[in-house]
């Protein structure tokens, strides 16, 4: 059973493993350097191990020193983020939060409305991530991702909230078409210089089409990409520059399409992109900091 004793003797031995010697440690207390190397030793007698290696020159922390330090510091995090949780209580969006998001989507989407949220909440302090990898929230320690497209399967331990889906457009520069002409058909593509997504290995991804007759998708393989580009803002800037037509997610080109730098091309040809979900541990659902920035963020979010 837990009591009193096993807190004895931890901030002492926190304080000389993070200070390297007894003195220091002692400084950093208020304490003399002979209470808090009696206090230590207490605490080896106690577990019945040596926490520390001591010499005249030097002193580190034993195997067992580490495994205990590493123990102690992660339980002692728990505890303050337990009184973090009750804190929220009375102030429900303040204090840090990690947020896990997408790069291009994140930089261009997600950090204005975190903007926004910490202009409202002067106490909120996010921590953001970038990254176009699926994350993993728990081992991380991600209170909140945004993620583009689906897993497999959702684990059991994971909340998720469904955004809306992205709209793919073909789009291109005014400059490109008034130079090679505006395509009238799919078949008029083949003529054009296109701008693809590139995979990890460089070959280029195919351009997806609604199909009229399956209600589905069809899949349009480009010959030979005039670019192939493994980063949606680069992409963009190809298309801003005048090099070819792009498939591109509204979110990427919403400010071009609005002031006529990039604009559609075959517009009956837009089709559904991937979806794009807020995800969380469904440990932190009822906290109220973590339910209050996942409708905050739902609501700047939510494609309709």
């Amino acid at each position: 059973m837990f009591s009193s004793e096993h807190l004895k003797g931890l901030t002492p031995f926190l304080a000389t493993a993070d200070a390297g010697s007894f003195t220091r440690a002692a400084e950093r207390l208020h304490l003399s350097s002979s209470a808090v190397s009696k206090s230590v030793a207490r605490l080896e007698e106690r577990l019945g191990v040596l926490l520390f290696e001591r010499s005249t020159r030097r002193l580190k922390l034993s195997d067992a020193g580490r495994a205990y330090y590493a123990t102690c510091k992660r339980v002692l995090q728990e505890l303050m983020d337990a009184e973090d949780v009750l804190a929220e209580h009375a102030t429900e969006l303040a204090g840090k939060v990690r947020i896990g998001v997408p790069a291009s989507y994140g930089r261009l989407r997600v950090m204005p409305a975190l903007l926004e949220l910490c202009a409202q909440y002067p106490r909120l302090q996010p921590s953001i991530a970038f990254s176009d990898r699926f994350v993993d929230l728990f081992e991380e320690r991600i209170d909140i991702a945004v993620r583009i497209g689906a897993p497999s399967h959702w684990p059991a331990a994971l909340g998720q909230m469904h955004l809306g889906d992205e709209q793919l457009i073909l789009c291109a520069a005014p400059s490109y078409l008034a130079r090679r002409g505006t395509p009238a058909s799919i078949a008029d593509l083949d003529g054009h210089d296109c701008i693809a997504y590139g995979r990890g290995d460089g070959s280029p991804m195919p351009w997806v089409f609604p199909d009229v007759a399956t209600g589905g998708q069809v899949e349009h393989r480009l010959a030979s990409p005039r670019m192939t580009v493994g980063d949606a803002e680069a992409r963009t800037a190809a298309v801003l520059a005048g090099l070819g037509v792009a498939q591109l997610a509204t979110w990427l080109v919403h400010e071009h399409l609005a002031t006529g730098a990039i604009v559609a091309v075959l517009p009956a040809l837009a089709t559904q992109g991937l979806p794009l979900y807020l995800a969380w541990p469904l440990a932190r659902q009822l906290t109220p900091k973590t339910g209050t920035l996942l409708q905050e963020l739902r609501q700047r979010l939510t494609i309709s």
